[in-house]
C-alpha cells in the first residue's frame, strides 16, 4: 500500500502516455513478471518500496508483532537522477505493549543500494535479500540499539499480483496505479532481541513490493490499509482511499486470496469498514480508529491491535503514522487469525504532498 515514504514523491500531471512528463515509466497492463529480477529495483519508476510486516512466537509464550521497510524514491536534479533510500523498522512487545522503531534515509551508494537484478535491497547494516537457491529471504535489522531482528522467511504460498491485468489502481487518472507483487503468507523463524533478552522466534509474515511513479491523485488526503492472515488458509489485503469531502475513493478494494493462491478482487461498494474504537497520540493528538470490522459477502472479521500505541512518529518524514499488529476475531468473537494495519493521514494535511506539482 501507500506508504509514509508517500512524503518524498514529487507528483506530475498525469498524461495518457507511458511516461511522466519527467520520463518516469508509468505501470503498463499486461505486464509479464520475470524472477528474481522482478524482485529487484525498478529505477525507471520513480518510486518503489519492499514492506515486511508479520507476527512472531518465543517458546516462553511471548509474542512479537515487527515491520521491516525499504524505500527506493528516484529525483532529477540538474540533469542527474538521485536515488534517496529511505528504510523503517519497529518491534512490538504485545506482553509489555513496548514498542521500538527507528528510521534511516541515504543517498544512493556507499551507505545504501537495491540490486536491479535480485531481491537485495540495503541500507546502512539494515538489509532485506534472498537467496535464490532455496528462495528464502533473509532480514537483518537492529533499531536505535534497543531492539535487534535476524529472520529467515520461506513463502508457503505463491506469489499474487493484485489489481486487474497486472495494474492496481489507486485513483481515476492512469498514472495513479502501481505494479503491487505480494507474497501473502510467509514462514518465519529466527531471533530477536528486545533489551538485553535475545529470544528463539517462528511465525509468518507478509510481503508487499510496488514501484509507480505517481499512484496518488489531487483530493485524497490518507488512507487505511490491512493485510490479514486467516487460520483457514485465506488472505485477505484491503485498501480505503479517503477523499478530502470524507468520501471513499472508488480506487479502493479488497481482494481475496483463497487456499491455492487465486486472487478475487471486490470493488469499493462491495465491503464495509466500521470503526469499534480509536485511540488518540498523547505525542499530536491524532485520533486513529485501530480497532475495526471488515465486512464482506457473508463474513465480519474484527480486527483488534495488541497494543493502542503502535505509532510511528514522524521522524525524518515529519508525517506520524500508525502501523500495528493486530489480533482477527469472527462474528463469534473466537480468534480467526491475525494482521497488519495501517492508517495514514490521520495526524496533519497530506493534500501538500499529494497535489501534482505545478497547481
Amino acid at each position: 500500500m501507500m506508504r509514509t515514504f508517500l512524503l518524498f514523491l514529487i507528483l506530475t500531471s498525469w498524461l495518457p502516455a507511458q511516461t511522466t512528463a519527467d520520463g518516469f515509466a508509468l505501470p503498463q497492463p499486461g505486464k509479464v513478471f520475470v524472477f528474481p529480477r522482478d524482485h529487484g529495483s525498478h529505477p525507471e519508476f520513480r518510486t518503489e518500496w519492499w514492506y515486511v510486516t508479520g507476527h512472531l512466537d518465543g517458546k516462553d509464550g511471548r509474542r512479537f508483532g515487527f515491520q521491516v521497510t525499504f524505500f527506493r524514491q528516484a529525483r532529477r536534479e540538474g540533469g542527474s537522477l538521485l536515488h534517496l533510500h529511505l528504510a523503517h523498522a519497529a518491534l512490538l512487545d504485545a506482553k509489555t505493549g513496548r514498542f521500538v522503531h527507528g528510521e534511516r534515509l541515504n543517498r544512493e551508494g556507499w551507505d545504501a543500494r537495491a540490486s536491479e537484478t535480485t531481491l537485495d535491497v540495503r541500507n546502512g547494516n539494515w538489509s532485506l535479500r534472498m537467496d535464490e537457491a532455496t528462495q528464502h529471504l533473509h532480514i537483518s535489522a537492529t533499531v536505535k540499539g534497543e531492539a535487534l531482528m535476524q529472520l529467515e522467511l520461506e513463502p508457503v504460498k505463491t506469489l499474487v499480483v493484485f489489481g486487474k491485468d497486472g495494474v492496481s489502481r489507486k485513483g481515476v487518472p492512469a498514472s495513479a496505479a502501481s505494479h503491487y507483487l505480494t507474497w501473502p503468507r510467509l514462514k518465519t523463524s529466527g531471533s530477536v532481541k528486545l533489551g538485553a533478552q535475545e529470544l528463539s522466534v517462528s511465525g509468518e509474515a507478509w510481503m508487499d513490493h510496488e514501484f509507480s511513479s505517481s499512484q496518488l491523485e489531487e483530493g485524497q488526503v490518507g488512507w487505511d490499509w490491512a493485510a490479514l492472515q486467516l487460520r483457514d488458509g485465506r488472505e485477505i489485503m484491503v485498501y480505503r482511499m479517503r477523499r478530502k469531502d470524507g468520501t471513499l475513493d472508488a480506487a479502493s478494494t479488497l481482494a481475496v486470496i483463497d487456499r491455492d493462491g487465486q486472487v478475487r478482487h471486490l470493488a469499493s461498494d462491495a465491503f464495509a469498514w466500521e470503526v469499534l474504537g480509536t485511540w488518540k497520540s498523547p505525542r499530536n493528538g491524532a485520533e486513529y480508529p485501530n480497532h475495526i470490522r471488515v465486512r464482506f459477502e457473508n463474513e465480519a472479521l474484527e480486527l483488534r491491535p495488541l497494543a493502542l500505541d503502535q505509532e510511528q512518529d514522524g521522524g525524518i518524514t515529519q508525517l506520524p503514522y500508525w502501523e500495528g499488529a493486530c489480533d482477527v476475531l469472527d462474528a463469534k468473537g473466537q480468534s480467526a487469525g491475525r494482521a497488519f494495519l495501517e492508517l495514514a493521514g490521520y495526524a496533519g494535511d497530506l493534500t501538500r504532498h499529494l497535489a501534482p506539482t505545478g497547481k
